[in-house]
């Protein structure tokens, strides 16, 4: 069977107050995306790597490589106006059976571990999603109210989301719609029940300041 991992990395520096996309920030003096790229390239399933990234930010992505050395093995895939086109640009150039799995490129600190775990559990049931269960209570605002929610029974959503690609080639050959939030929202409008395997608490996402300052403390850990 083979492998692949869809890295999408089409974020900006918006929320971090940051003229700098989030992921080419500086953690642990190297950018955020080679992190992520170097935590597949170290799991035991070994997938082919696809960064799916904007045109204008290619150029700077290959500066990048050079100025850091960066010689991990990945193919570059054009990004889209939105995340779905993005992604299905990657699945599209994908041709064998394999297994997919797709990760946000600001979640850098993601395991070994949970990598091969998904890859696996997608192998037994045709699809997993990493999430984990809420901490917080949890409150529902619709219609000018609130009401409580049963915190286990709510679950936080992380990547990697992991699918065969015969899952994916069907799902993404929908309309995009502003529904689809995440890869398993595409899968799920399909008719397809979605999996999950326990997340990390660790595999945070770096979407403000704070979260580059806790990766660091992680890191160092």
């Amino acid at each position: 069977m083979k492998y692949y991992a869809i890295i999408v990395a089409g974020g900006s520096g918006n929320r971090m107050q940051t003229e700098t996309p989030k992921q080419f920030l500086l953690l642990k003096n190297l950018p955020v995306l080679m992190h992520t790229i170097k935590a597949f390239a170290q799991s035991d399933t070994q997938p082919k790597i696809l960064l799916v990234l904007n045109k204008e930010q290619q150029g700077y992505w290959k500066r990048l490589c050079e100025e850091f050395n960066f010689r991990i093995p990945h193919q570059v895939i054009d990004g889209g106006a939105e995340r779905f086109y993005s992604v299905k640009n990657a699945i599209n150039s994908i041709n064998e059976e394999s297994f997919v799995a797709i990760h946000d490129a600001v979640r850098p600190l993601v395991s070994k571990k949970l990598i091969d775990g998904c890859f696996k559990e997608a192998e037994l049931h045709g699809n997993v999603i990493a999430a984990v269960q809420s901490s917080d209570s949890v409150r529902m605002f619709k219609d000018d109210k609130t009401s409580a929610l049963k915190r286990n029974e709510i679950f936080l959503v992380q990547t990697p989301q992991t699918f065969s690609l015969k899952i994916l080639k069907e799902a993404y050959r929908q309309d995009y719609s502003v529904s689809f939030t995440d890869d398993a929202s595409v899968v799920e409008a399909i008719g397809e029940a979605i999996h999950i395997l326990e997340g990390e608490r660790n595999n945070i996402k770096i979407t403000y300041p704070v979260d580059l300052e806790l990766a660091e403390l992680l890191l160092k850990r």
